[in-house]
Protein backbone atom coordinates (compact mmCIF):
# COMPACT_ATOMS: atom_id res chain seq x y z
CA UNK A 1 0.00 0.00 0.00
CA UNK A 2 1.18 3.64 -1.12
CA UNK A 3 2.74 5.07 2.38
CA UNK A 4 0.99 8.52 3.07
CA UNK A 5 4.33 10.72 3.73
CA UNK A 6 7.31 11.75 1.27
CA UNK A 7 10.40 10.87 1.74
CA UNK A 8 11.43 14.38 2.58
CA UNK A 9 8.84 13.53 5.58
CA UNK A 10 10.88 10.08 6.69
CA UNK A 11 13.98 11.72 6.91
CA UNK A 12 12.98 14.15 8.70
CA UNK A 13 11.40 12.07 10.90
CA UNK A 14 15.26 10.91 12.10
CA UNK A 15 15.51 14.29 13.83
CA UNK A 16 13.89 13.71 17.46
CA UNK A 17 10.84 16.49 17.41
CA UNK A 18 10.96 16.51 21.76
CA UNK A 19 14.41 17.47 21.91
CA UNK A 20 14.10 20.25 18.98
CA UNK A 21 11.27 21.42 21.12
CA UNK A 22 13.73 21.08 24.10
CA UNK A 23 16.64 23.04 22.47
CA UNK A 24 14.05 25.80 21.00
CA UNK A 25 13.16 26.55 24.48
CA UNK A 26 16.91 26.60 26.11
CA UNK A 27 18.20 28.90 23.49
CA UNK A 28 14.82 30.98 23.54
CA UNK A 29 14.74 31.14 19.53
CA UNK A 30 10.96 31.87 19.39
CA UNK A 31 10.57 34.48 22.48
CA UNK A 32 9.42 36.55 19.78
CA UNK A 33 8.30 35.21 17.34
CA UNK A 34 5.14 35.94 15.23
CA UNK A 35 3.65 32.95 13.64
CA UNK A 36 7.07 31.62 12.04
CA UNK A 37 8.53 28.36 13.92
CA UNK A 38 11.97 27.43 13.92
CA UNK A 39 10.93 24.17 12.76
CA UNK A 40 9.86 25.55 9.60
CA UNK A 41 13.19 27.03 9.37
CA UNK A 42 14.68 24.54 9.75
CA UNK A 43 12.79 22.38 6.89
CA UNK A 44 13.53 25.12 4.69
CA UNK A 45 16.97 25.08 5.24
CA UNK A 46 17.17 21.26 5.01
CA UNK A 47 15.40 21.58 1.48
CA UNK A 48 17.76 23.90 0.61
CA UNK A 49 20.68 21.86 1.14
CA UNK A 50 18.85 19.09 -0.32
CA UNK A 51 17.48 20.41 -3.13
CA UNK A 52 20.29 22.56 -3.45
CA UNK A 53 18.32 26.00 -3.67
CA UNK A 54 20.75 28.58 -4.54
CA UNK A 55 18.55 31.52 -2.95
CA UNK A 56 15.79 32.56 -0.64
CA UNK A 57 13.23 32.80 -3.59
CA UNK A 58 14.15 28.96 -4.81
CA UNK A 59 13.60 27.70 -1.38
CA UNK A 60 10.32 29.77 -1.01
CA UNK A 61 9.12 28.65 -4.36
CA UNK A 62 10.36 25.32 -3.89
CA UNK A 63 8.31 24.79 -1.00
CA UNK A 64 5.64 26.39 -2.27
CA UNK A 65 5.15 24.10 -5.12
CA UNK A 66 4.68 21.63 -2.86
CA UNK A 67 1.90 22.92 -0.71
CA UNK A 68 -0.22 20.55 -0.28
CA UNK A 69 2.29 17.81 0.97
CA UNK A 70 3.84 20.27 3.74
CA UNK A 71 1.96 19.11 6.56
CA UNK A 72 3.34 15.74 6.72
CA UNK A 73 6.94 17.74 7.42
CA UNK A 74 4.95 19.39 9.79
CA UNK A 75 4.72 22.84 8.02
CA UNK A 76 1.59 24.49 7.72
CA UNK A 77 2.34 27.39 4.51
CA UNK A 78 5.61 27.55 2.50
CA UNK A 79 7.60 30.73 3.83
CA UNK A 80 7.89 34.47 3.23
CA UNK A 81 11.81 35.46 1.86
CA UNK A 82 11.74 38.35 4.02
CA UNK A 83 10.40 36.25 6.95
CA UNK A 84 13.13 33.31 5.95
CA UNK A 85 15.83 35.96 5.61
CA UNK A 86 15.07 37.94 9.16
CA UNK A 87 15.25 34.28 10.50
CA UNK A 88 18.24 33.33 9.20
CA UNK A 89 19.82 36.80 10.41
CA UNK A 90 18.60 36.83 14.05
CA UNK A 91 17.78 33.93 15.72
CA UNK A 92 20.71 31.78 17.01
CA UNK A 93 22.86 29.77 15.15
CA UNK A 94 23.89 27.34 18.40
CA UNK A 95 20.54 26.09 18.29
CA UNK A 96 21.19 24.64 14.86
CA UNK A 97 24.50 23.74 16.18
CA UNK A 98 23.06 21.77 18.99
CA UNK A 99 20.33 19.98 16.84
CA UNK A 100 23.31 18.34 14.86
CA UNK A 101 24.91 17.58 17.79
CA UNK A 102 22.46 15.80 19.30
CA UNK A 103 21.50 14.08 16.22
CA UNK A 104 24.70 12.62 15.48
CA UNK A 105 25.01 11.68 19.85
CA UNK A 106 21.68 9.65 19.46
CA UNK A 107 22.80 8.06 15.61
CA UNK A 108 25.78 7.12 17.42
CA UNK A 109 24.39 5.72 20.42
CA UNK A 110 21.75 3.76 18.58
CA UNK A 111 24.44 1.90 15.94
CA UNK A 112 22.57 3.81 12.86
CA UNK A 113 25.65 4.73 11.49
CA UNK A 114 27.66 1.41 11.77
CA UNK A 115 31.11 1.32 12.63
CA UNK A 116 34.73 1.24 10.66
CA UNK A 117 37.36 -0.65 12.00
CA UNK A 118 39.97 0.19 9.72
CA UNK A 119 43.08 -1.29 11.96
CA UNK A 120 43.80 -3.45 14.46
CA UNK A 121 44.62 -1.37 17.18
CA UNK A 122 42.02 -0.83 19.47
CA UNK A 123 43.18 2.96 20.09
CA UNK A 124 41.08 5.70 18.81
CA UNK A 125 41.97 7.49 15.83
CA UNK A 126 41.10 11.09 14.46
CA UNK A 127 42.01 13.80 11.82
CA UNK A 128 42.21 17.27 12.82
CA UNK A 129 41.92 19.79 9.36
CA UNK A 130 40.43 22.43 7.79
CA UNK A 131 39.16 23.84 4.90
CA UNK A 132 38.94 27.48 3.42
CA UNK A 133 35.36 28.32 2.41
CA UNK A 134 36.02 31.85 -0.06
CA UNK A 135 33.87 34.50 0.07
CA UNK A 136 33.03 37.79 -1.46
CA UNK A 137 34.74 40.67 0.25
CA UNK A 138 32.32 43.03 -1.01
CA UNK A 139 28.98 40.94 0.30
CA UNK A 140 30.73 39.82 3.32
CA UNK A 141 32.89 42.70 4.61
CA UNK A 142 33.08 41.27 8.18
CA UNK A 143 35.07 37.64 6.78
CA UNK A 144 38.05 40.00 5.34
CA UNK A 145 40.52 37.71 4.59
CA UNK A 146 42.78 38.80 1.46
CA UNK A 147 42.88 42.36 -0.26
CA UNK A 148 40.15 41.28 -2.71
CA UNK A 149 38.32 38.09 -1.36
CA UNK A 150 37.29 37.24 2.34
CA UNK A 151 37.09 33.53 3.43
CA UNK A 152 36.16 31.45 7.06
CA UNK A 153 37.48 28.41 7.65
CA UNK A 154 35.54 25.51 8.94
CA UNK A 155 38.05 23.37 11.27
CA UNK A 156 36.64 19.41 11.97
CA UNK A 157 38.15 16.67 13.85
CA UNK A 158 37.59 13.30 12.26
CA UNK A 159 36.26 10.56 13.81
CA UNK A 160 37.76 7.41 12.02
CA UNK A 161 35.40 5.30 13.36
CA UNK A 162 32.14 6.50 11.18
CA UNK A 163 34.28 9.54 9.30
CA UNK A 164 31.75 11.82 10.90
CA UNK A 165 32.82 14.83 13.38
CA UNK A 166 33.72 14.82 17.08
CA UNK A 167 34.55 18.72 17.18
CA UNK A 168 33.61 21.23 14.68
CA UNK A 169 34.37 25.26 14.81
CA UNK A 170 33.94 28.01 12.56
CA UNK A 171 36.58 31.07 12.08
CA UNK A 172 38.05 33.86 9.63
CA UNK A 173 40.17 32.35 7.05
CA UNK A 174 42.74 35.00 8.41
CA UNK A 175 43.44 32.97 11.79
CA UNK A 176 45.85 30.42 11.75
CA UNK A 177 45.11 26.59 12.01
CA UNK A 178 47.03 25.97 15.21
CA UNK A 179 44.20 28.32 16.95
CA UNK A 180 41.98 25.92 16.99
CA UNK A 181 43.94 23.93 19.46
CA UNK A 182 43.15 25.95 22.26
CA UNK A 183 39.05 25.29 21.13
CA UNK A 184 39.41 21.59 20.98
CA UNK A 185 37.50 19.55 23.83
CA UNK A 186 40.00 17.80 26.15
CA UNK A 187 41.13 14.42 23.90
CA UNK A 188 41.18 10.89 26.05
CA UNK A 189 44.29 9.23 26.60
CA UNK A 190 45.65 6.39 24.23
CA UNK A 191 44.03 8.36 21.22
CA UNK A 192 45.94 9.04 18.03
CA UNK A 193 45.71 12.45 16.62
CA UNK A 194 46.59 12.61 12.41
CA UNK A 195 47.97 16.01 11.64
CA UNK A 196 49.29 18.08 8.52
CA UNK A 197 52.32 19.63 8.85
CA UNK A 198 51.06 23.19 9.15
CA UNK A 199 49.85 22.01 12.91
CA UNK A 200 53.63 21.37 14.04
CA UNK A 201 53.62 23.23 17.30
CA UNK A 202 56.49 21.67 19.87
CA UNK A 203 54.37 23.22 22.59
CA UNK A 204 50.62 21.42 21.74
CA UNK A 205 52.52 18.19 20.85
CA UNK A 206 54.78 17.70 24.11
CA UNK A 207 50.99 18.82 26.22
CA UNK A 208 49.75 16.28 24.02
CA UNK A 209 52.38 13.52 25.08
CA UNK A 210 52.56 14.27 28.75
CA UNK A 211 48.41 13.23 28.67
CA UNK A 212 49.02 10.29 27.31
CA UNK A 213 47.70 11.61 23.79
CA UNK A 214 49.36 9.97 20.43
CA UNK A 215 50.08 12.07 17.23
CA UNK A 216 50.90 11.24 13.77
CA UNK A 217 52.33 14.52 12.19
CA UNK A 218 53.87 15.41 8.66
CA UNK A 219 57.34 17.04 9.46
CA UNK A 220 58.62 20.07 8.09
CA UNK A 221 61.89 20.04 6.35
CA UNK A 222 64.07 22.36 8.53
CA UNK A 223 63.89 20.39 12.03
CA UNK A 224 67.07 19.59 12.59
CA UNK A 225 66.82 16.00 14.34
CA UNK A 226 69.77 13.85 15.93
CA UNK A 227 69.24 10.10 15.94
CA UNK A 228 69.37 7.89 18.77
CA UNK A 229 68.22 4.69 17.76
CA UNK A 230 67.70 2.63 14.46
CA UNK A 231 64.68 0.26 14.22
CA UNK A 232 64.26 -2.64 11.82
CA UNK A 233 62.33 -2.42 9.02
CA UNK A 234 59.91 -5.42 7.61
CA UNK A 235 60.63 -6.57 4.85
CA UNK A 236 57.44 -5.74 1.18
CA UNK A 237 56.97 -1.91 3.00
CA UNK A 238 57.86 1.17 0.89
CA UNK A 239 59.91 2.11 3.78
CA UNK A 240 63.41 4.11 3.94
CA UNK A 241 64.31 4.92 7.52
CA UNK A 242 62.43 4.37 11.65
CA UNK A 243 64.64 6.16 13.79
CA UNK A 244 64.19 7.14 17.76
CA UNK A 245 65.36 10.76 16.95
CA UNK A 246 65.82 14.14 19.50
CA UNK A 247 66.09 18.13 19.09
CA UNK A 248 69.23 19.37 18.63
CA UNK A 249 67.54 23.22 19.24
CA UNK A 250 67.87 23.44 22.84
CA UNK A 251 64.37 25.83 22.64
CA UNK A 252 63.10 22.53 20.79
CA UNK A 253 64.33 19.83 23.70
CA UNK A 254 62.94 22.29 26.11
CA UNK A 255 59.75 22.03 23.96
CA UNK A 256 59.71 18.55 23.57
CA UNK A 257 61.58 16.56 25.87
CA UNK A 258 60.20 13.17 25.45
CA UNK A 259 61.63 10.75 22.79
CA UNK A 260 60.16 11.11 19.07
CA UNK A 261 60.08 8.57 16.14
CA UNK A 262 60.99 9.74 12.65
CA UNK A 263 59.27 7.59 10.03
CA UNK A 264 59.79 8.08 6.29
CA UNK A 265 57.89 6.35 3.63
CA UNK A 266 57.36 6.68 -0.48
CA UNK A 267 54.95 8.41 -1.51
CA UNK A 268 54.16 6.44 -4.83
CA UNK A 269 51.77 9.06 -6.31
CA UNK A 270 53.59 12.08 -6.41
CA UNK A 271 56.99 10.09 -6.25
CA UNK A 272 58.56 11.30 -3.36
CA UNK A 273 59.46 10.60 0.21
CA UNK A 274 57.25 11.80 3.24
CA UNK A 275 58.66 12.11 6.68
CA UNK A 276 56.27 11.51 10.00
CA UNK A 277 56.97 12.16 13.45
CA UNK A 278 55.16 10.32 15.76
CA UNK A 279 55.47 9.86 19.92
CA UNK A 280 54.46 6.14 19.63
CA UNK A 281 57.23 4.08 19.90
CA UNK A 282 54.85 0.71 19.86
CA UNK A 283 53.21 0.38 16.12
CA UNK A 284 55.12 -1.03 13.63
CA UNK A 285 56.44 1.86 10.69
CA UNK A 286 54.26 0.63 8.46
CA UNK A 287 51.36 1.36 10.60
CA UNK A 288 52.45 4.69 11.27
CA UNK A 289 52.36 5.53 7.45
CA UNK A 290 49.19 3.59 6.97
CA UNK A 291 47.43 6.01 9.93
CA UNK A 292 48.44 8.85 8.08
CA UNK A 293 47.29 7.63 4.78
CA UNK A 294 43.59 6.77 6.17
CA UNK A 295 43.82 10.91 7.03
CA UNK A 296 42.81 11.27 3.46
CA UNK A 297 39.51 10.34 4.64
CA UNK A 298 38.58 13.98 5.96
CA UNK A 299 39.63 15.36 2.33
CA UNK A 300 37.04 13.15 1.13
CA UNK A 301 34.65 14.75 4.12
CA UNK A 302 35.34 18.52 2.73
CA UNK A 303 34.65 16.97 -0.82
CA UNK A 304 31.24 15.27 -0.12
CA UNK A 305 30.08 18.73 1.86
CA UNK A 306 31.34 20.85 -0.37
CA UNK A 307 29.93 18.92 -3.67
CA UNK A 308 26.71 17.62 -2.61
CA UNK A 309 25.41 20.37 -0.35
CA UNK A 310 25.29 24.13 -0.17
CA UNK A 311 28.68 25.38 1.68
CA UNK A 312 30.26 27.77 -0.98
CA UNK A 313 27.62 29.92 -2.15
CA UNK A 314 25.15 31.30 0.56
CA UNK A 315 21.17 32.81 0.76
CA UNK A 316 22.36 35.26 3.65
CA UNK A 317 25.14 37.75 3.83
CA UNK A 318 25.11 37.89 7.97
CA UNK A 319 27.86 36.01 9.96
CA UNK A 320 24.70 34.11 11.85
CA UNK A 321 22.90 33.03 8.36
CA UNK A 322 26.14 31.67 6.87
CA UNK A 323 26.37 29.39 10.57
CA UNK A 324 23.18 28.74 10.39
CA UNK A 325 23.65 27.64 6.80
CA UNK A 326 26.80 25.92 7.44
CA UNK A 327 25.25 23.73 10.70
CA UNK A 328 22.22 22.84 8.25
CA UNK A 329 24.85 21.36 5.77
CA UNK A 330 26.06 19.58 8.61
CA UNK A 331 23.11 18.11 9.52
CA UNK A 332 22.13 17.30 6.19
CA UNK A 333 25.46 15.24 5.03
CA UNK A 334 24.56 13.34 8.53
CA UNK A 335 21.51 12.05 7.08
CA UNK A 336 23.01 11.14 4.39
CA UNK A 337 25.67 9.16 5.41
CA UNK A 338 22.79 7.74 7.80
CA UNK A 339 20.77 6.89 4.27
CA UNK A 340 24.16 5.49 2.78
CA UNK A 341 24.64 3.02 5.27
CA UNK A 342 21.10 2.04 4.94
CA UNK A 343 21.16 1.57 1.30
CA UNK A 344 21.69 -2.15 -0.25
CA UNK A 345 22.24 -0.12 -3.77
CA UNK A 346 25.51 0.14 -4.04
CA UNK A 347 25.77 3.71 -5.14
CA UNK A 348 27.90 6.56 -4.42
CA UNK A 349 27.20 8.96 -1.54
CA UNK A 350 26.61 11.71 -4.51
CA UNK A 351 24.37 9.67 -6.48
CA UNK A 352 22.42 9.48 -3.53
CA UNK A 353 22.30 12.87 -2.63
CA UNK A 354 21.18 13.86 -7.00
CA UNK A 355 18.61 10.85 -6.67
CA UNK A 356 17.08 12.08 -3.45
CA UNK A 357 17.06 15.52 -4.74
CA UNK A 358 15.30 14.49 -7.34
CA UNK A 359 12.77 12.34 -5.09
CA UNK A 360 12.45 14.61 -1.76
CA UNK A 361 8.41 14.96 -2.32
CA UNK A 362 8.01 11.51 -3.45
CA UNK A 363 5.43 9.24 -2.06
CA UNK A 364 7.46 5.99 -1.53
CA UNK A 365 8.63 3.73 1.15
CA UNK A 366 12.29 4.96 2.04
CA UNK A 367 13.41 1.50 2.82
CA UNK A 368 12.07 0.04 -0.10
CA UNK A 369 13.28 3.47 -2.34
CA UNK A 370 16.76 2.72 -1.00
CA UNK A 371 16.87 -0.49 -1.73
CA UNK A 372 15.58 -0.27 -5.12
CA UNK A 373 15.09 3.31 -6.23
CA UNK A 374 14.15 2.68 -9.42
CA UNK A 375 11.55 0.19 -8.98
CA UNK A 376 7.65 0.71 -9.97
CA UNK A 377 5.55 2.31 -7.24
CA UNK A 378 3.28 -0.62 -5.47
CA UNK A 379 -0.17 0.49 -7.05
CA UNK A 380 -3.04 1.20 -4.22
CA UNK A 381 -5.22 -1.63 -3.76
CA UNK A 382 -8.71 -1.67 -6.48
CA UNK A 383 -11.52 -0.37 -4.97
CA UNK A 384 -13.87 -3.70 -4.64
CA UNK A 385 -17.81 -3.47 -4.92
CA UNK A 386 -19.68 -6.18 -3.26
CA UNK A 387 -22.30 -7.99 -4.95
CA UNK A 388 -25.41 -8.00 -2.37
CA UNK A 389 -28.21 -9.81 -3.88
CA UNK A 390 -30.85 -7.46 -5.13
CA UNK A 391 -34.59 -8.22 -5.51
CA UNK A 392 -36.61 -6.68 -8.43
CA UNK A 393 -38.71 -4.14 -7.06
CA UNK A 394 -42.14 -5.98 -8.74
CA UNK A 395 -41.31 -8.88 -6.30
CA UNK A 396 -41.19 -6.49 -3.20
CA UNK A 397 -43.61 -8.25 -0.85
CA UNK A 398 -46.36 -5.50 0.52
CA UNK A 399 -45.64 -3.21 3.61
Amino acid sequence: MVRTASLFSQLLDQISREQFTALVQKHGAERYAKGFSTWTQLVSMLFCQLARADSLREICNGLACSQGRLVHVGVGDSPCRSTLAYANGHRPAALFEAVFWETLDRFRRTGMLGHHKPFRFKNKLLSLDATTVTLCLSVFPWASYQRSKGGIKLHVLLSHDDYLPEFVHLSEARHSDLRVIEHLPPLKPGSIVVLDRGYVDFDVLASWAKAGVFFVIRSKSNIELVRTEARPLKPGRILSDDLVIRMTEMTSTKKFPVPLRRVIAWDLNRGESVVFLTNNLSLSAGTIADIYRDRWKIELFFKSLKQNLKIKTFVGTTENALRIQIWTALLALLLLKWLHFRSRAGWSLSNLAAMLRLNLFTYRDLATWLDNPFGTPPESPPFEQLSLPLTPLGQLAPL
